[in-house]
């Protein structure tokens, strides 16, 4: 029996796997490496995140972003510099062969429960007894589309985590749905690509992050707002850095700021991009959507109570992800059915482990237990450190395991 299945290759799996290596737990990981961001991410993208909190996470920080650069003689700077989509995602796939040569590039299946743990199967047939289970499964699962959109036809809707590449866009009008960095990004990346775009958001103002000034900060600006892996201030500074107090605060409290707390926004490089190159119709609401003629045909409702209707030959929701446990249907239905959750997310201890033993999510899923940090890439150190210690710890109160690696399958 293995000890460790870890589920996922983005920056939480690769991070949590890393430190499950250095602490000698015998583990197997699996998941095709960066997936969301070399596969789901439009081209051209720039992330939000400064070069600093970009990191995929080893015990020792041997290879950061910042080396990664150096050694491949890439533009870098902690911040003021925005890291490109295809800088983060080649440092991903270099990680992963620095630091986890163990990946292996297949998807699992299922996940059900067995006396001693789990039983996984993987997309090639195998199956793999695993006393515990690491799921760091990003937003793969968890796109959201409004009710009122869903209904449309899949060739004239769809979500902005299908669109790697914008040019078959081209020549062709697109309305973009959002007002966070997934809409913004998608809008003007469109109108780069030639396509004749409008950004249609119930926001009354797009907000963007605060351009740095490359200027140094006085001791009391650094105190009044400190920099953090989530930006300034000392509210970013507490969800970034102190995640652990975050878990105690009472549970409507933390959901709420969840809820409010680093709300849609784009990067501080995306507001030329857009504010006047980009058609915005702000303080809209989409109410109802058909298809005429070939063609999608919205009917918007203002916050004034005005209405007005528009029309595209494909909408594209930028309107990002909600995490909801029943949307992990490799999960067996009986674990899916006993874990305990709120708002559809799982309750986790403070080493993220779920109601069922032996279960972790690390990542977005945990958002509502150690706060909002775990959107970001950066909340993947300090998932990664809890893990990996807790399951050393319990390794310690364990006996031994066979030294089995695993058990081929049988089914036809």
């Amino acid at each position: 029996m293995l000890d460790t299945a870890v589920v996922g290759a983005g920056p939480y799996g690769l991070s949590v796997a890393a430190h499950l290596r250095n602490c000698n737990i015998p583990f197997r990981i699996f998941g095709r490496p960066m997936d969301s961001w070399v596969a789901h991410m439009p081209k051209g993208m720039l992330l939000k995140s400064d070069g600093f909190a970009s990191n995929i996470y080893d015990p020792n920080a041997e290879f950061t972003l910042k080396r990664f650069c150096a050694e491949r003689q890439i533009e870098y700077a902690d911040t003021g510099i925005p890291v490109r989509l295809d800088t983060f995602s080649a440092y991903g796939l270099a990680f992963r062969e620095r630091m986890v040569p163990e990946l292996e590039d297949k998807l699992v299946a299922s996940v059900d429960r067995a006396p001693n743990g789990f039983l996984l199967r993987l997309d090639d047939g195998e199956t793999i007894s695993a006393r515990r289970v690491v799921l760091a499964v990003g937003i793969t699962h968890f796109e959201y589309v409004p009710e009122n959109l869903a209904q449309l036809p899949k060739q004239f809707l769809s979500h902005s985590y299908r669109h790697r590449d914008l040019e078959p866009f081209k020549g062709h009008s697109v309305i973009v749905i959002g007002g966070g960095s997934s809409a913004i990004d998608v809008a003007y990346l469109l109108e780069e690509a030639g396509a004749d775009v409008q950004l249609v958001s119930r926001r009354q103002e797009l907000k963007f992050h605060t351009k740095p000034t490359g200027k140094p900060r006085s001791w009391w600006q650094q105190i009044r707002h400190p920099q953090s892996g989530l930006g300034p201030g000392l509210r970013s500074r507490f969800f970034s850095d102190f995640p652990m107090l975050f878990h105690p605060l009472p549970e409507q409290l933390r959901l709420e700021l969840v809820r409010t707390t680093l709300g849609p926004s784009g990067g501080w490089f995306a507001r030329d991009k857009v504010i006047g190159k980009v058609p915005l119709l702000l303080g809209q609401t989409p109410e109802r959507a058909s298809i005429q003629d070939g063609r999608v045909h919205l009917e918007l409702g203002g916050a004034d109570g005005s209405e007005r209707k528009i029309q595209a030959e494909h909408v594209i929701a930028g309107t990002g992800y909600k995490v909801d446990l029943e949307r992990l249907r490799f999960l067996s239905p009986e674990i899916r059915s006993k874990l305990k959750s709120v708002q559809r997310t799982p309750v986790l201890s403070t080493s993220f482990e779920s109601s069922i033993p032996g279960l972790y999510f690390v990542g977005v899923a945990a958002a509502n237990s150690f706060g909002p940090v775990m959107r970001f890439a950066f909340g993947a150190g300090f998932a990664a450190r809890t893990v990996s210690t807790a399951i050393q710890q319990s390794l310690s109160r364990e006996p031994a395991l066979m030294p089995v690696r695993s058990v081929a399958s049988t089914a036809k």
